[in-house]
């Protein structure tokens, strides 16, 4: 099981988690080979937007607009963070001349691994309470009796789905960094 795990609900998000950095550094390669590192400072106000735009599907959990399916509106915010991350962090390069681009990078950085760990660790969760309904079935327990043995583990899941309480400071705290750094570059560009 454990190993089922691993590869059906982990790795997919590793993979994607170092593609991100991979991506970013061939992208920056790319733009210092064809002397395009001017492009990169667009890069940043793309990536934002991007990132804004993801925000639909929260908008959509908090029931203030209605657009899309859920499930798809998620796929789209998944979607959309993503490319907006890797255009952000194409956009900061490796320049070490301030401090506040470097921590809204570091926490650009955590929110999307935080995004990771709670889908996985969310479909590990469902995945384990189908299991165990389905062995439960197979033993032949009336539908009662399954609902009172999966009590317990089907408020794991409801937790699991709690993990945005953890998701979402970190991403309070990106946002906040973000309009600092922006604010910044308003107040001190030349």
């Amino acid at each position: 099981m454990i190993k089922s795990i691993f590869f059906k609900d982990m790795l997919p998000y590793i993979v994607w988690y170092a593609l991100l950095f991979i991506a970013t550094i061939l992208f920056d390669y790319i733009l210092h080979h064809f002397k395009l590192v001017l492009l990169g400072r667009y890069l940043g106000t793309a990536g934002t937007v991007l990132i804004l735009l993801s925000f639909l599907y929260s908008l959509q959990k908090r029931k203030i607009i209605n657009i899309a399916p859920p499930k798809a509106l998620l796929e789209v915010h998944e979607i959309l963070s993503w490319i907006g991350a890797l255009m952000v962090m194409v956009h900061a390069g490796i320049h070490f001349n301030a401090i506040l681009p470097w921590l809204a990078i570091f926490m650009l950085i955590i929110t999307v691994a935080s995004g990771f760990v709670g889908k996985v660790l969310l479909n590990i969760a469902k995945a384990a309470l189908t299991e165990k309904k389905n062995d439960l079935v197979k033993a032949g327990l009336s539908e009662k009796e399954i609902q009172e043995k999966l009590y317990r583990d089907s408020i794991m899941v409801d937790l699991m789905k709690k993990w945005r309480v953890v998701h979402l400071p970190i991403t309070v705290v990106f946002g906040f960094l973000t309009i600092l750094h922006i604010l910044s570059i308003i107040m001190f560009a030349k």
